[in-house]
């Protein structure tokens, strides 16, 4: 037989293309013109560029990067992060709400939060901090562990320290006396018996938090999200509540710390109107409690500014119908205009856009182990052949002859799509009978790849095909098997079907010719990516290259900042990756701020409760036995346990050779 050959899954008519492949092909094909006009492009030889402040300044080639990153033994899987990009999409949010205040002469200020949540690596929340302090940035804190962070990173005495999350009495007690230390925590109240606590915390201690209360809006939701908002929300207290809540705080004499009011509607708000109809209420809701006696002062917007996955500009779940301007615009004018219409103050504004401010300054970078696809090639005629092969090859020869007529009838095409199946068929029970061997059955399997491949090749473009026919595409795409987890990396994709931009960060000034999807290194059969971007839509297979022998193919996956590090788990035992922080410097040049080394398995059995020395003692008494026995030489068994010491110390994930 003829060694196998990757499908192309291009007709004849555009198979001489590739030598005219363009730049603007690529980024068209994979968006990057869409979803990464600001920080990403196409060089001049088909590389990704980074553009950590933007299109008008230093340029990075991503590919050249990892190449020196793997000099300094900083092996993939490589997470990239771009400090600069972390500082530029700060300073373009407080541009676009500083555009808004001057342009509808807002008499208050903007003051944002960023959600511990979305990435709670020291490093990371450490440059927000540092960043944003000229603009007094804060944090938003949702759990106990979540609070001792900000609070120690959070320094800055007009920064807020926004409480969510459930809240019990040591929780509130210790926001109490960080404002005695100098911060400006603000307690959320975001259930009802949270008052109670409040109450006899701010007894006990002398002493009371700025307040804040979570309204549940009426207003419906959008996006993936949607149900977060509304009467079934999880966090917030409906009008009843809150009107109780007032008389609570009055009795208490604590209403004069009601500061704030607070509401979300999700975490990526893809519709602006369903912004525009939820800050109407929230504006309402906000005059109401001024009027009530409580002193106000900030209103919370909460998250959901979304992020264009896909670049489509529309109002699908991996996309916004809106851009950071439209956004801040109607943050800014919808609230001004409830609050002037009835003579109170305008707030300071707050929002907690995490996924926003962070997704773009991450990049994972994985390699390609291997692929496997459908076997298209024709194997040679035997001496006898099993009547179901030789129908096979009339039906591919049949195929041919209708590939070269100048009008190609798809009904045929399906007749003869369906003879295949059905000789196919035939063969596997002829097999499961035990008629036929499994050379026989091989070259069967291989015939039916090679009518797919040749039926494929001539389907016309633009014209209706019939549904079967449509899935040769599928039939014929490899599978790619990535050196990453999906549930460490990326389990987003997994868990709620998250889109990414996801392509590859070199060889784009060749056209690719191969469909698929990629496996990882999970036993896992959801361990995949089978989902792609594609303009406001998504597809289950993406355009690839074929890969070449001894030569890396380089993967990214884009826009992930945002909570895949801090909620993937360990499946299969597959640890963190490799981290480093990119900082542009005052040269132009690129410096390493922060170096995070992957997980060793080591560090990831003890994570599991298991004890690395007590693992090699064990495998250690089993080699002498085996020793003793004949069954294992002395010098086998030193290789044996040589090989267990020095990977206890190794990452979680595979390396080439010569690592």
């Amino acid at each position: 037989m003829h060694a196998p050959k990757p499908p192309s899954f291009h007709q004849n008519k555009l198979s001489s293309k590739t030598s005219n492949w363009t730049i603007k092909d690529s980024s068209d094909l994979y968006g990057v013109n869409r979803w990464g006009s600001r920080y990403f492009s196409i060089n001049a030889i088909g590389h990704i560029n980074i553009h950590p402040k933007g299109k008008d300044n230093v340029a990075l080639d991503l590919v050249a990067l990892v190449k020196e990153l793997d000099g300094r033994n900083l092996k993939l899987p490589l997470l990239i992060r771009f400090d600069d990009i972390l500082r530029d999409r700060l300073e373009q949010i407080h541009q676009a709400f500083q555009i808004s205040i001057d342009q509808y002469n807002y008499k208050g200020r903007y003051k944002g939060v960023f959600p511990v949540k979305c990435n709670q690596q020291r490093q990371v929340v450490e440059k927000i901090m540092e960043y944003g302090r000229s603009w007094d940035f804060g944090l938003e804190a949702g759990s106990k562990a979540e609070l001792l962070i900000a609070l120690s990173l959070n320094e800055n005495p007009k920064a807020l320290l926004i409480c969510n999350g459930y809240k019990d009495q040591r929780y509130i007690e210790t926001a109490i006396l960080a404002r005695q230390l100098g911060r400006q925590p603000v307690v959320v109240i975001e259930q009802a018996d949270e008052v109670e606590r409040i109450v006899m915390a701010s007894k006990e201690l002398g002493a009371a938090p700025i307040i804040g209360i979570r309204a549940k809006l009426s207003s419906n939701g959008s996006g993936r999200w949607g149900n977060s908002i509304g009467e079934k929300a999880k966090f917030g207290l409906s009008i009843p509540e809150i009107l109780i809540t007032i008389e609570k705080l009055r009795s208490a004499n604590l209403l004069h710390e009601l500061r704030l009011l607070h509401f979300h509607v999700g975490s990526q708000i893809t519709d602006i109107a369903i912004l525009k109809d939820a800050l109407q209420e929230a504006g309402q809701i906000y005059v109401e409690l001024d009027r009530l006696g409580a002193p106000m002062g900030y209103l919370d917007v909460g998250g959901g500014l979304g992020v264009d996955y896909d670049g489509s500009q529309t109002a699908t779940e991996a996309s916004t119908n809106y851009s950071l301007q439209n956004y801040a615009n109607d943050v800014v004018a919808t609230i001004q205009e409830c609050c002037l219409s009835n003579n109170v103050e305008v707030p300071t504004l707050v929002s907690e856009s995490g996924r926003a401010l962070i997704s773009h300054f991450s990049i994972l970078i994985f390699n390609i182990l291997g692929n496997s696809y459908l076997p298209t090639n024709i194997p040679e005629k035997q001496a006898e052949e099993c009547l179901p092969v030789r129908n096979l090859r009339e039906t591919l020869k049949h195929i041919k002859i209708l590939s070269n007529e100048s009008h190609i009838d798809n009904s045929k095409l399906q007749e003869a799509w369906n003879d295949a199946l059905k000789f196919k068929e035939n063969a596997l029970n002829a097999f499961r009978l035990g008629y036929l061997r499994l050379p026989d059955r091989a070259i069967a399997e291989q015939l039916t790849g090679a009518c797919a491949h040749f039926i494929a090749k001539c389907l016309p473009q633009n014209k209706l095909i019939p549904e079967e026919l449509k899935q040769l595409r599928s039939e014929l795409a490899a599978t790619y098997y990535a050196n990453i987890s999906i549930f460490r990396s990326a389990p987003d994709t997994w868990a709620i079907q998250q889109l990414f931009p996801i392509m590859p960060i070199h060889r784009l000034l060749e056209e690719p010719n191969q469909l698929g999807h990629f496996a990882d290194l999970t036993c896992d059969s959801d361990g995949k990516l089978a989902q792609f971007i594609s303009n406001g839509n998504s597809k289950s297979l993406l355009e690839l290259h074929t890969l070449k022998p001894n030569q890396d193919y380089l993967i990214g996956m884009f826009l992930a900042g945002a909570y895949q590090e801090v909620m993937g788990n360990m499946h299969n035992l597959f640890g963190s990756t490799n981290a480093v922080h990119v900082r542009i410097s005052k040269d132009g040049k690129y410096q390493l701020d922060h170096v995070i080394k992957s997980n060793t398995k080591s560090e990831i059995l003890q994570a599991m409760e298991h004890n690395p020395e007590q693992l090699l003692e064990r495998l250690r008494i089993a080699s002498e036995v085996a020793i003793q026995q004949g069954t294992l030489k002395i010098s086998d068994a030193r290789r044996l346990m040589d090989h267990l010491e020095n990977s206890l110390r190794q990452s979680t994930y595979l390396h080439n050779q010569s690592s």
